[in-house]
Protein backbone atom coordinates (compact mmCIF):
# COMPACT_ATOMS: atom_id res chain seq x y z
CA UNK A 1 0.00 0.00 0.00
CA UNK A 2 1.39 3.40 -0.91
CA UNK A 3 2.05 6.10 1.66
CA UNK A 4 -0.56 8.41 0.09
CA UNK A 5 -3.23 5.69 0.23
CA UNK A 6 -2.29 4.89 3.83
CA UNK A 7 -2.52 8.59 4.72
CA UNK A 8 -5.97 8.91 3.09
CA UNK A 9 -7.27 5.96 5.11
CA UNK A 10 -6.49 7.56 8.44
CA UNK A 11 -9.64 7.53 10.59
CA UNK A 12 -9.94 11.31 10.97
CA UNK A 13 -9.61 11.86 7.21
CA UNK A 14 -12.15 9.10 6.54
CA UNK A 15 -14.56 10.84 8.91
CA UNK A 16 -14.22 14.16 7.10
CA UNK A 17 -14.32 12.59 3.60
CA UNK A 18 -17.46 10.54 4.34
CA UNK A 19 -19.14 13.35 6.34
CA UNK A 20 -19.28 10.98 9.32
CA UNK A 21 -18.00 13.62 11.72
CA UNK A 22 -18.97 11.71 14.87
CA UNK A 23 -17.25 8.55 13.67
CA UNK A 24 -20.28 6.29 14.11
CA UNK A 25 -20.87 5.11 10.54
CA UNK A 26 -18.89 4.21 7.43
CA UNK A 27 -15.78 6.07 8.58
CA UNK A 28 -15.09 3.55 11.33
CA UNK A 29 -15.91 0.35 9.48
CA UNK A 30 -13.08 -1.61 7.94
CA UNK A 31 -13.11 -3.04 4.43
CA UNK A 32 -13.42 -6.49 6.01
CA UNK A 33 -16.53 -5.43 7.93
CA UNK A 34 -18.07 -3.80 4.84
CA UNK A 35 -17.54 -7.05 2.91
CA UNK A 36 -19.52 -9.13 5.44
CA UNK A 37 -23.11 -10.18 4.83
CA UNK A 38 -25.73 -12.07 6.86
CA UNK A 39 -25.20 -15.84 6.88
CA UNK A 40 -28.89 -16.28 6.08
CA UNK A 41 -28.41 -14.46 2.77
CA UNK A 42 -26.79 -17.60 1.29
CA UNK A 43 -29.81 -19.82 2.03
CA UNK A 44 -31.69 -21.27 -0.92
CA UNK A 45 -34.69 -22.38 1.20
CA UNK A 46 -36.36 -21.05 4.33
CA UNK A 47 -38.77 -23.22 6.30
CA UNK A 48 -40.92 -22.32 9.28
CA UNK A 49 -40.69 -24.62 12.27
CA UNK A 50 -41.28 -24.82 16.01
CA UNK A 51 -38.46 -24.99 18.54
CA UNK A 52 -38.07 -28.60 19.78
CA UNK A 53 -36.97 -27.90 23.33
CA UNK A 54 -39.97 -27.01 25.47
CA UNK A 55 -43.73 -26.75 25.35
CA UNK A 56 -43.80 -22.98 24.68
CA UNK A 57 -43.75 -23.50 20.90
CA UNK A 58 -41.56 -20.61 19.78
CA UNK A 59 -41.57 -20.08 16.02
CA UNK A 60 -38.34 -20.61 14.10
CA UNK A 61 -37.13 -19.85 10.61
CA UNK A 62 -34.81 -22.59 9.38
CA UNK A 63 -32.39 -21.51 6.66
CA UNK A 64 -30.88 -24.23 4.46
CA UNK A 65 -28.42 -24.33 1.60
CA UNK A 66 -28.08 -27.42 -0.59
CA UNK A 67 -30.26 -29.39 1.85
CA UNK A 68 -28.09 -28.56 4.91
CA UNK A 69 -29.30 -26.31 7.73
CA UNK A 70 -27.03 -23.26 7.91
CA UNK A 71 -28.91 -21.10 10.44
CA UNK A 72 -31.98 -21.02 12.67
CA UNK A 73 -33.50 -17.76 13.86
CA UNK A 74 -36.66 -16.67 15.61
CA UNK A 75 -39.71 -16.19 13.40
CA UNK A 76 -40.97 -12.60 13.70
CA UNK A 77 -44.40 -13.72 12.43
CA UNK A 78 -44.87 -16.14 15.34
CA UNK A 79 -47.59 -14.88 17.69
CA UNK A 80 -45.98 -16.83 20.52
CA UNK A 81 -42.37 -15.67 20.43
CA UNK A 82 -42.47 -12.70 17.99
CA UNK A 83 -39.01 -13.50 16.64
CA UNK A 84 -37.34 -14.21 19.97
CA UNK A 85 -35.64 -17.45 21.03
CA UNK A 86 -34.09 -18.51 24.32
CA UNK A 87 -30.41 -19.57 24.26
CA UNK A 88 -31.33 -23.22 23.67
CA UNK A 89 -33.68 -22.37 20.82
CA UNK A 90 -31.13 -20.03 19.28
CA UNK A 91 -28.54 -22.83 19.36
CA UNK A 92 -30.86 -25.50 17.93
CA UNK A 93 -28.90 -25.50 14.65
CA UNK A 94 -26.28 -27.41 16.63
CA UNK A 95 -28.87 -30.09 17.36
CA UNK A 96 -29.17 -30.76 13.63
CA UNK A 97 -25.52 -30.37 12.63
CA UNK A 98 -23.71 -31.79 15.67
CA UNK A 99 -20.86 -34.06 14.51
CA UNK A 100 -21.67 -36.68 17.18
CA UNK A 101 -25.39 -36.80 16.40
CA UNK A 102 -26.65 -40.35 16.03
CA UNK A 103 -28.45 -40.64 12.70
CA UNK A 104 -28.97 -44.41 12.58
CA UNK A 105 -31.15 -46.72 14.60
CA UNK A 106 -28.96 -48.25 17.32
CA UNK A 107 -29.85 -51.49 19.12
CA UNK A 108 -28.24 -53.34 21.99
CA UNK A 109 -29.58 -56.84 22.48
CA UNK A 110 -30.26 -58.08 26.02
CA UNK A 111 -26.97 -58.91 27.82
CA UNK A 112 -24.93 -57.61 24.88
CA UNK A 113 -22.09 -55.18 25.46
CA UNK A 114 -22.02 -53.61 21.98
CA UNK A 115 -24.51 -51.58 19.98
CA UNK A 116 -25.39 -52.50 16.43
CA UNK A 117 -26.98 -50.54 13.60
CA UNK A 118 -30.44 -51.62 12.48
CA UNK A 119 -32.46 -50.83 9.41
CA UNK A 120 -35.45 -48.58 10.24
CA UNK A 121 -37.94 -51.15 8.93
CA UNK A 122 -36.38 -53.93 11.05
CA UNK A 123 -36.46 -51.73 14.17
CA UNK A 124 -40.07 -50.71 13.50
CA UNK A 125 -41.10 -54.35 13.13
CA UNK A 126 -39.29 -55.25 16.37
CA UNK A 127 -41.12 -52.52 18.26
CA UNK A 128 -44.50 -53.46 16.79
CA UNK A 129 -43.98 -57.14 17.62
CA UNK A 130 -43.07 -56.32 21.22
CA UNK A 131 -46.04 -53.98 21.68
CA UNK A 132 -48.45 -56.56 20.28
CA UNK A 133 -46.98 -59.36 22.43
CA UNK A 134 -46.98 -57.25 25.60
CA UNK A 135 -50.58 -56.15 24.97
CA UNK A 136 -51.70 -59.75 24.33
CA UNK A 137 -49.91 -61.07 27.42
CA UNK A 138 -51.18 -58.39 29.83
CA UNK A 139 -54.69 -57.73 28.46
CA UNK A 140 -57.50 -57.53 31.04
CA UNK A 141 -61.06 -58.02 29.76
CA UNK A 142 -62.83 -57.77 33.11
CA UNK A 143 -62.18 -57.49 36.83
CA UNK A 144 -63.07 -60.09 39.53
CA UNK A 145 -66.72 -58.96 39.61
CA UNK A 146 -67.07 -59.22 35.84
CA UNK A 147 -67.02 -55.48 35.17
CA UNK A 148 -65.42 -54.67 31.79
CA UNK A 149 -61.89 -53.25 31.90
CA UNK A 150 -60.60 -53.60 28.32
CA UNK A 151 -57.12 -52.45 29.25
CA UNK A 152 -53.50 -53.47 29.45
CA UNK A 153 -51.27 -52.77 32.42
CA UNK A 154 -48.18 -53.89 30.48
CA UNK A 155 -47.82 -50.76 28.32
CA UNK A 156 -47.29 -47.20 29.51
CA UNK A 157 -46.26 -43.91 27.94
CA UNK A 158 -44.11 -41.23 29.50
CA UNK A 159 -43.66 -38.21 27.23
CA UNK A 160 -41.69 -35.01 27.38
CA UNK A 161 -42.08 -31.43 26.24
CA UNK A 162 -39.99 -31.74 23.10
CA UNK A 163 -43.10 -32.67 21.14
CA UNK A 164 -45.71 -30.17 20.09
CA UNK A 165 -49.36 -30.36 21.15
CA UNK A 166 -50.45 -32.12 17.98
CA UNK A 167 -47.85 -34.87 18.38
CA UNK A 168 -48.75 -35.31 22.05
CA UNK A 169 -52.43 -35.54 21.13
CA UNK A 170 -51.74 -38.30 18.59
CA UNK A 171 -49.55 -40.22 21.06
CA UNK A 172 -52.33 -40.03 23.66
CA UNK A 173 -54.84 -41.34 21.10
CA UNK A 174 -52.48 -44.17 20.06
CA UNK A 175 -51.81 -45.43 23.59
CA UNK A 176 -55.46 -45.08 24.60
CA UNK A 177 -56.48 -47.14 21.57
CA UNK A 178 -53.95 -49.81 22.61
CA UNK A 179 -55.69 -50.01 25.99
CA UNK A 180 -52.97 -48.35 28.04
CA UNK A 181 -54.08 -46.39 31.09
CA UNK A 182 -50.71 -45.14 32.34
CA UNK A 183 -50.19 -42.22 29.98
CA UNK A 184 -48.30 -39.21 31.29
CA UNK A 185 -46.90 -36.18 29.55
CA UNK A 186 -45.46 -32.86 30.62
CA UNK A 187 -47.98 -31.18 28.31
CA UNK A 188 -50.86 -32.58 30.42
CA UNK A 189 -53.16 -33.47 27.55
Amino acid sequence: MSIAKTFLEWPVLRQVRSRDLLGRGPAVTSAQTRAKHPRTQDADTVARSVCPYCAVGCGQKVFAKNGKVIAIEGDPDSPISRGRLCPKGAASEQLVNAPNRVTKVRYRAPYATEWQDLDVDVATDMIADRVIESRRRTWQDADDQGRPLNRTMGIASLGGATLDNEENYLIKKLFTSLGAVQIENQARI
